[in-house]
């Protein structure tokens, strides 16, 4: 009797401590909920009160029938409490660290797809546009590049106006600058230790002399600092951001994607990606099909 307590205590405690799997769209039901995993960041995920991410999932929670839970992640944690496995980005791969405790169903807040992510995620069809761009102080020396119609042509010229110049960038997000073959032009790349939200008004207080931001991220820092930066230019190619999705939940991912194609046919979509960012189309006027 006493080995078959201790086998049943052992067993508990095993299925105790085994992280859960993510869910499909049937496991969600029937939990009743859609659990949002987010990180603040420009106007996608605000507190997780508000933001454009925290309101599109909301509005597909109450589509499916469920209540919705926004559930606050940071960088190290976020593809980990998604995958019940926590990752780090190698370049265009990734390793795969560990067990770990899932403790949502789907990411949302401005996550730029790039190929490493690929390969653990199923992200969903666009949800905003992007590109990174580099950024100095208003008062660099340093001009904007003149655009040209070869992107490759203008990301050159960009790349050469690091050289020997200090720069912030954000590892395992789209401002690493390990993705971009930076660290050849310059030994001065600083890997920022503060959120995403706050690397613009480090620039401006001067902790380096250049900086990565993507698009949205830059488009609200010239409205929050009028006057304090300037765009020199792009770094990447246009990118896409999108929803994440583990890869073993295609029917949650599916009914999102069918969702999203609903509210961009019915005009929803494009009145939110307005109220958050109405700026969007001055720059990606294709993107709402807007001229």
């Amino acid at each position: 009797m006493h080995i078959r307590l201790q086998y049943t205590v052992l067993l508990v405690l095993l299925l105790l401590s085994a992280p859960a799997w993510s869910a499909d769209l049937a496991d969600v039901r029937r939990q009743g909920v859609l659990r949002h995993l987010g990180i603040p960041y420009a106007h996608f995920v605000i507190d997780g009160e508000a933001g454009m991410d925290v309101e599109l999932m909301r509005a597909f929670a109450k589509d499916i029938g469920v209540r919705y839970e926004y559930v606050r992640s940071d960088w190290p944690r976020l593809f980990g409490e998604l995958l019940g496995t926590t990752v780090k980005p190698k370049g265009d791969d990734v390793e795969r660290l560990g067990p770990t405790e899932v403790r949502g169903d789907v990411i949302a807040n401005g996550l730029t797809v790039l190929p490493w992510r690929q390969k653990i995620v199923a992200f969903s069809a666009p949800t905003f546009p992007n590109q990174v761009w580099l950024v100095a102080r208003a008062d660099s020396a340093l001009s904007p590049i003149v655009p040209s119609q070869d992107i490759q042509a203008d990301i050159a010229a960009v790349k050469g106006l690091i050289a020997g110049r200090s720069l912030l960038g954000k590892s395992g997000t789209c401002l690493d600058p390990a993705l971009y073959d930076l660290a050849r032009l310059t030994q001065k790349i600083l890997l920022f230790q503060g959120s995403l939200n706050d690397l613009a008004p480090a620039l401006i207080q001067g902790e380096a002399e250049l900086t990565l931001l993507d698009v949205p991220d830059a488009l609200v820092a010239l409205q929050k600092w009028p006057g304090k930066l300037k765009i020199l230019g792009p770094v990447s190619e246009r990118q896409d951001m999108g929803v994440a999705f583990a890869q073993d939940a295609p029917e949650l991912h599916a009914r999102f994607n069918e969702f999203l194609a609903r509210s961009r046919a019915d005009g929803s979509f494009a009145t939110l990606v307005r109220k958050h960012y109405p700026f969007v189309h001055s720059y990606y006027p294709d993107f709402l099909g807007t001229k």
